[in-house]
């Protein structure tokens, strides 16, 4: 029978469930247990994909196509495992199937009502992962804070598992913030207590109470919390703020995570094998030099719409023995001119036009892209980022006036970028865009099949619109080349010949990039970067040897 971490979080939102749920998985793996990852996010949507950025940050698209709450991301990297549809369950999902079952006859004129049948639902959805996975143990974090009305049926439903399995197949980690009050000098644990109580009223004692905090606790704190929650001392864990997320495994385990878990479960006890990962945390921390990035996009006031290209970016510096200072560039304030172009430029500096959908801040990108290119500087350009590449050359190079695409202006004379004719007769919004791993035909002797090593590539896609075919010869005579086709046609990479790194792509390589195997695009970027900066070559190959 497989075990279960339930991850709970107290006092307020985005404490880091994602980030704990993720190190934990880490490092279970890596006492060599089998783990598998789920997400119960309480929001009515059925799944994330229809949400604006500022609302729920990134949305994280899966290989088989789903669009998922960004903590999906994390558990890709931090375990280095593929995570699907079934891995992420939000109440819009669980109600749609009891609906769909009620209306079909399935409860025999049975009053359907909150319990049993939507917590039969997500208990039926927890265990389905599990035995589907065969893994030893399965990690849920709730998503949102206790005592949210949204969250109640996915507490209850936990609450129930602990009645239903063996005795030994149910843990309960609480996350909690320890406030610090400067006027006082002191940690005050109060919320800390309340959101126990809250959780011990509707039936659940956790087994561990992971205290955040911008600094450790102290052992008095430690006891004040156990005193207080019925937590065994031992059980109550210390999680300051760290350099980077990476190395939250590691502060964990210096407590004795794996241990503490594998006896509350009555696993056996293992040793985390931890070596790779602290080198990963030790390259990032002893960088030999700082890189400048810029991030050119138009949802910059939450950098969480990002999470994964700024991942990536940051995997791919550590590859090179270096630290990524990233500048966040708002293209609406380039646009209106509040921000100059010229205040970003820096010919030792890497670029990454980023994606987004809509009009707003369009033009500032475009206006920074002719600069840049004309610079000859390291630019990325992720799907929407390639698109506006292409335009912004048919306008200044190929002398196309007023090239465009049709998503920001659907009577444009030039679409330079058009709707895929396939999106045209799409008429819902959710999970209908061109999405999750899509092939890619690689171009030889092109900057993308040598970053790639191969004609054929595989990344995931989240697009409705696509460069127009029909502008690929002019773009192409201009210097703008196909690098790399979709299995449609239609080009999946273009890079600028004569430039030094001038590559866009429609896909989004960033939701497969990894710690320990950064995405190849962004690693050969930062490289260029890196080269600008006059890192040696050989440097960045010892580096890259290491770290393979």
């Amino acid at each position: 029978m497989g075990k279960y971490i339930f991850v709970t979080g107290g006092v307020m939102s985005s404490l880091g469930k994602g980030i704990v749920s993720s190190s934990t998985a880490n490092l279970m793996i890596s006492a060599g247990y089998k783990v598998v990852s789920i997400k119960i996010d309480p929001y009515i949507n059925v799944d994330a994909g229809t949400m604006n950025p500022y609302a729920h940050g990134e949305v994280f698209v899966t290989e088989d196509g789903y669009e998922a709450d960004l903590d999906m991301g994390h558990y890709e990297r931090f375990t280095n495992m593929l995570t699907s549809r079934d891995n992420n369950i939000t109440t819009g999902q669980v109600y749609q199937s009891v609906i769909r079952m009620e209306r079909e006859g399935a409860y025999l004129g049975k009053c359907v009502q909150l319990v049993p049948h939507i917590t039969d639902e997500i208990k039926r959805r927890l265990r389905d992962v599990s035995q589907k996975s065969g893994a030893d143990i399965t990690i849920v974090e709730v998503g949102g804070t206790v005592g949210d009305m949204e969250s109640q049926p996915f507490l209850e439903a936990i609450r129930q598992m602990k009645l239903d399995e063996p005795a030994g197949s149910i843990m309960y980690i609480h996350l909690a913030h320890i406030p610090f009050l400067k006027h006082t000098n002191e940690l005050k644990t109060k919320p800390l207590q309340h959101s126990v109580q809250e959780l011990r009223r509707i039936g659940i004692q956790p087994d561990m109470i992971i205290c955040r905090s911008e600094n450790g606790i102290s052992d008095d704190i430690r006891r004040k919390v156990s005193l207080f929650t019925s937590v065994p001392y031992d059980m109550v864990i210390s999680d300051p703020d760290a350099s980077t997320i990476y190395e939250v495994p590691l502060v964990l385990e210096n407590q004795g995570m794996v241990g503490k878990i594998s006896k509350m479960l009555q696993l056996g006890i293992k040793e985390a094998d931890t070596k790779q990962w602290k080198g990963f945390v030790d390259r990032i921390n002893n960088a030999r030099a700082d890189l400048n990035i810029y991030m050119i996009g138009k949802y910059t006031d939450d950098r969480d719409s990002y999470m994964s290209i700024t991942e990536a970016v940051h995997h791919s510096a550590a590859a090179v023995g270096a630290r990524a200072i990233i500048h966040w560039v708002e293209s609406t304030n380039l646009e209106d001119g509040s921000i100059s172009v010229n205040s970003i430029l820096d010919d030792n500096a890497g670029y990454v036009i980023l994606p987004g959908f809509g009009k707003r801040g369009t033009e500032g990108k475009i206006a920074a892209l002719k600069e840049l290119r004309m610079r000859n500087v390291p630019v990325l350009g992720i799907c929407f980022g390639m698109q506006l590449m292409a335009i912004e050359i048919a306008r200044n190079v190929v002398g196309i006036e007023g090239a465009g695409s049709t998503e920001l202006d659907p009577n444009t004379g030039h679409p330079v970028v058009d709707m895929l004719e396939e999106q045209k007769k799409v008429k819902m919004m959710g999970g209908t865009m061109r999405l999750g791993s899509r092939r890619a035909t690689l171009v030889d002797n092109t900057l993308a099949h040598k970053i790639y090593g191969s004609n054929v590539v595989y990344e995931r896609h989240r697009h409705r619109y696509e460069i127009n075919p029909e502008y690929v010869e002019a773009l192409g005579k201009a210097g703008f080349i196909v690098s790399g086709y979709s299995d449609e046609g239609f080009p999946d990479f273009m890079e600028l010949k004569d430039n030094l790194f001038y590559i866009g792509t429609q896909g989004h390589p960033e939701f497969k990039s990894r710690p320990l195997s950064p995405a190849p695009l962004f690693r050969a970027f930062m490289e260029a970067v890196a080269e600008r900066n006059m890192l040696k070559k050989e440097d960045i190959s010892r580096t890259n040897a290491v770290s393979k």
